[in-house]
């Protein structure tokens, strides 16, 4: 599905990294290629390499992927707010405090890629049945107005964000 790019003042500039990592329009083709690339990156992993972090302190390849299936979920959750209307404004979170609790660490890689690929493809479900009227809705998002059709590029360019970031940071994984 074609969808206009967000401009400047339709999203969070914070996310404009993620938004200028996406290319083209069809935005949920690229969201139906995720899983694979996701699947590819994390999957057949040791847990001895899943566990891995590239310094202390740091998360570990487990948490990275834990975070990207936490940020699917409110990501997807403020695109049903924003496309069914929603007039109270959303809020931010915190995503190392997520992370301090969430106990991903605990969770093999393979049981978080078939969570991720869950929620995704309900995502995606969700999304073919928005009409534009749905897609140009606008709301508040952690303090800044927000477009639906934004939301589905800063899912994509988030996953890339940290799939660059496991290519940098940590290595080959496999």
């Amino acid at each position: 599905m074609s969808l206009p790019r967000p401009v400047a003042g339709e999203f969070n500039p914070m996310f404009q990294g993620y938004v200028d990592r996406v290319t083209g329009t069809d935005a949920l083709a690229a969201l139906e290629m995720q899983i694979a690339n996701v699947r590819g990156a994390f999957g057949g992993l040791t847990a001895e390499r899943e566990t891995y972090r590239y310094e202390p302190g740091k998360w570990s390849v487990r948490e990275v992927l834990g975070h990207v299936l936490d940020c699917e979920r409110i990501f997807g959750f403020r695109l049903l707010s924003l496309a069914r209307g929603e007039m109270q404004p959303l809020p931010g979170f915190e995503e190392n405090e997520y992370a301090l609790v969430a106990g991903h660490d605990l969770v093999p890689a393979a049981e978080l890629l078939d969570e991720f690929e869950l929620v995704r493809r309900g995502h995606l479900a969700m999304m073919h049945r928005f009409d534009d009227r749905a897609w140009a809705r606008f709301g508040s998002v952690n303090g800044h107005s927000t477009v639906a059709r934004a939301v589905p590029f800063i899912m994509i360019g988030h996953v890339r964000h940290h799939l660059a970031v496991l290519v940098s940071k940590y290595g080959e994984l496999q």
